[in-house]
């Protein structure tokens, strides 16, 4: 799986930077740190509707750190360790 996050400065300052980092705890908590490729772009052309998020592919507008444990969890499909969440 490939995850790509848009750290533009629309998107980064939308809130990107913090999405990046529950990004980081969501696959900790799942153990899959390691087996995920996690890589930014500087920007994804939709800067207009962002923060952006792409999986694999498909593109994700408006994520905000609500919204991407679901969107994850569509993808992923692993629980967290010990109940562990990001915050």
């Amino acid at each position: 799986m490939r995850i790509r996050i848009c750290m533009g400065s629309s998107c980064f300052a939308r809130g990107n930077g913090h999405t990046t980092k529950l990004l980081q705890e969501y696959l900790q908590a799942r153990g899959l740190a390691g087996q995920i490729e996690l890589s930014g772009a500087l920007c994804e052309e939709h800067c207009s509707s962002g923060p952006n998020l792409e999986i694999d592919g498909e593109l994700y507008h408006g994520v905000t750190a609500s919204s991407l444990a679901s969107i994850l969890d569509r993808h992923v499909g692993i629980p967290a360790s010990r109940g562990a969440e990001p915050k």
